[in-house]
């Protein structure tokens, strides 16, 4: 199994960004941090990259609940997403797959949580693939 899941939208940026942002926020998730690439490429290593923004997404009670059968487990919050322009036109969408991150930390207790957790981020990139 991937590490992501990804969707390819024929739109521009902006547009994305704020596709993805409602579409998560369908499934709970709220956006906690936003982290412009192409903006701190260029200002700490003067490098042009394309537009490349990471979401740090949080779906509240699936943290709590995380946070509280490992307390070490906020290193790996929030899920991210990234949304990048695509060679070709349009752009890239892709979440982190919990499930297979949540493998790193060994307590089964967490795999329910990211079972779920993926679900929702499932659902998010299927609705994104049918627009």
């Amino acid at each position: 199994m991937s590490y992501y899941f990804a969707a390819r939208l024929n739109m521009d940026f902006d547009e994305s960004i704020q596709v993805v942002t409602e579409a998560l926020k369908a499934e709970g998730f709220g956006i906690i941090s936003e982290i412009d690439i192409q903006d701190k490429l260029k200002e700490k290593l003067g490098i042009d990259f394309r537009k490349y923004r990471i979401l740090g997404a949080c779906n509240p009670p699936y943290a709590h609940k995380a946070l509280s059968l490992e307390d070490k487990i906020g290193t790996m919050l929030p899920c991210n997403v990234i949304v990048q322009e695509a060679d070709g036109g349009g752009t890239e969408v892709a979440a982190i797959n919990p499930i297979e991150s949540m493998k790193a930390v060994n307590n089964p207790a967490l795999m329910d949580i990211a079972n779920e957790v993926t679900a929702r981020l499932q659902k998010v990139i299927e609705a994104l693939k049918s627009r």
